[in-house]
């Protein structure tokens, strides 16, 4: 299956430049194939503003990110592999979302410890020794 990165980077870029905000984009310079101005890296990233009043030729595909941009007055051709896009987002209010990294999304996840089959004896010694919990119910989110 292909990438959705692609697909929610042109979403996002679209529905912030239609709402009239500043589109930002993190990116990841120390990847292959990133074309930036390594002079405004800082911690192997920079942020650039990809908004249409900053680019020149803007061209945005499933595989890459390409424009020209002005950087201390000179015009600069950049060239951004998707792949090496962290973020995308409004300068204005942050909306905006982070893109998980390929190591994340191909990780596999820890399998869970199967819980161990006990008999009805000491499963409820284990409930009667066990306070029930009082309060209000609470969602915690794991990453």
């Amino acid at each position: 299956m292909t990438s959705n990165q692609p697909y929610l980077l042109r979403a996002f870029f679209d529905w912030i430049v239609d709402n009239n905000l500043t589109p930002y984009i993190v990116v990841d310079a120390t990847r292959q194939h990133v074309e930036v101005p390594q002079e405004f890296v800082k911690d192997g990233q920079i942020v650039l503003n990809v908004s249409p009043s900053a680019c020149v030729n803007f061209s945005l595909d499933n595989e890459l990110l390409a424009f020209q941009a002005r950087f201390g007055g000179q015009p600069r051709r950049l060239s951004i592999p998707c792949h090496a896009i962290l973020a995308i987002y409004a300068r204005e209010n942050g909306a905006g979302t982070v893109f998980a990294s390929e190591e994340e999304l191909s990780s596999p996840a820890e399998p869970e410890e199967k819980p161990q089959i006990q008999d009805a004896e000491e499963a409820s010694v284990e409930t009667q020794q066990k306070p029930p919990k009082k309060g209000k119910p609470t969602l915690k989110v794991i990453k």
